[in-house]
């Protein structure tokens, strides 16, 4: 019984860690009084601290008054998600692959406390390095996770993790290399980012199923 508590509690910090960083992403940007474009802005202007012309090769306004919201959602999500993964033995426990996995979702998680604690417009040195462990670190993971040996909750998700680690990386390319494409700036960041943690509220979903199906496991 403990054990299927321990999976359950797990599996609601996966799911809540991501669905709560959406509300918060969508609440912040329907305060802005300027313009808030999905192409055209990063995501991390949502949680910049302060209103100014970005100069950072893509001109636009930033002025987010809900940045602290934002940036509190960005840590909460690290939190949880680095929680729920280190509270899942089943998923790391079975073959080296799966854990490295897990060690390098768990660093995209950090990434997500970093980029919240260290807004762009305060410390853009450390916010790149937690944007590099979100997108770049985080999204290996995912790819990594599909390999995973049989009898592991991975192995059940293999087509759509596939797909999600397809998409991801490819978006991570677009967005680092400065291709973005029809995208925009923002949406590739969106794609980078997004899915992974789509991909996470699946995984905490077939881990409180099998919890509830199997409580024993």
């Amino acid at each position: 019984m403990m054990a299927q508590r321990g999976q359950l509690f797990a599996a609601a910090a996966l799911i809540v860690g991501p669905v709560q960083f959406a509300a918060a992403n969508v609440v912040a940007q329907l305060a802005w009084t300027t313009p808030y474009s999905l192409a055209h802005n990063n995501i991390s202007d949502l949680g910049n601290v302060r209103c100014q012309v970005s100069d950072d090769g893509v001109s636009r306004y930033i002025c987010s008054p809900l940045h602290e919201l934002l940036n509190t959602s960005a840590v909460l999500c690290g939190v949880l998600l680095i929680v729920g993964l280190a509270l899942s033995p089943v998923l790391w426990r079975r073959s080296w692959v799966a854990a490295l996995a897990c060690v390098l979702l768990a660093g995209g998680g950090s990434g997500f406390v970093l980029a919240g604690l260290a807004p762009a417009d305060v410390d853009l040195d450390l916010h790149v390095v937690g944007a590099f462990l979100i997108m770049g670190v985080g999204n290996l993971g995912l790819a990594l996770s599909a390999f995973s040996g049989r009898g592991n909750p991975f192995a059940a998700l293999r087509v759509i993790t596939v797909a999600a680690a397809v998409i991801a990386i490819v978006a991570t390319w677009l967005h680092f290399s400065h291709s973005y494409g029809p995208l925009g700036m923002g949406g590739s960041e969106r794609f980078a980012l997004f899915t992974t943690q789509l991909w996470f509220v699946v995984l905490g979903a077939h881990l409180t199923r099998s919890a509830l199906r199997d409580p024993v496991r």
